[in-house]
């Protein structure tokens, strides 16, 4: 990656900062309970932008100290519902609906006007917005020079690359198809939204593994 630089924090979910001529951009915001030290990485990295792979508490939860400082915050328009409070999201913890309630109508949310939507398609400070959805409709990545920032659509573990279990995802059968794209990605090295950095072997191998219509 010529001239850009890529750092990974771990507040609950990943947070990656992303440095190159176009500018300063971060990925996600951590959980509601990381918010302390998420403002203080604002304030050492100095971004000029904020991206919110997808609308869920560990992902979003300082995206409202990116807004009260002025900056961006982008999303996909279908996660932007649930990060500006208009909608809750249910889905945390699974199968306990109130608990999820309570615990989004606490989290700050981010003001209508300070996020902007982006799309398939659409260029970030010289990154490529890629449509992820199943974990989430909405979900988004990004895409540079081999490397993809996947949000949810795929997580690392010990034994590798795995999807999020169904009851977490919003359509399991998206989330599946999905990840059979990032596999066919022409990728150097896939960054996932919780865990390490993942190779393209380690994402093709769970592909072919959860993958309903392959050959037992």
């Amino acid at each position: 990656m010529t001239g850009l630089t890529l750092h990974v924090r771990t507040l609950h979910a990943n947070v990656y900062l992303l440095h190159s001529p176009a500018g300063r951009l971060l990925v996600d915001a951590g959980s509601p309970l990381h918010a302390p030290l998420f403002a203080r990485l604002l304030h050492a990295f100095r971004p000029d932008a904020l991206l919110v792979t997808h609308a869920h508490l560990d992902h979003l939860g300082g995206a409202f100290l990116a807004a009260r400082l002025g900056l961006p915050v982008l999303a996909h328009p279908l996660e932007i519902p649930r990060l500006t409070g208009r909608e809750a999201d249910l889905s945390y913890p699974a199968g306990r609906p109130g608990v999820a309630r309570a615990l989004f109508g606490a989290a700050p949310k981010v003001p209508a006007g300070a996020v902007s939507a982006v799309q398939e398609g659409d260029r970030v400070l010289g990154w490529e917005v890629l449509h992820l959805p199943g974990h989430t409709a909405g979900q988004i990545g990004l895409w540079r020079d081999g490397h993809l920032i996947a949000g949810d659509a795929v997580l690392a573990g010990p034994d590798g690359a795995h999807l999020p279990k169904p009851k977490y995802n919003a359509d399991h059968a998206q989330a599946l198809a999905t990840l059979k794209r990032v596999a066919g990605l022409d990728t150097r090295v896939v960054w996932p939204g919780h865990g390490g950095p993942l190779t393209p072997a380690q994402v093709q191998a769970r592909a072919v593994r959860d993958d309903p219509q392959a050959p037992s």
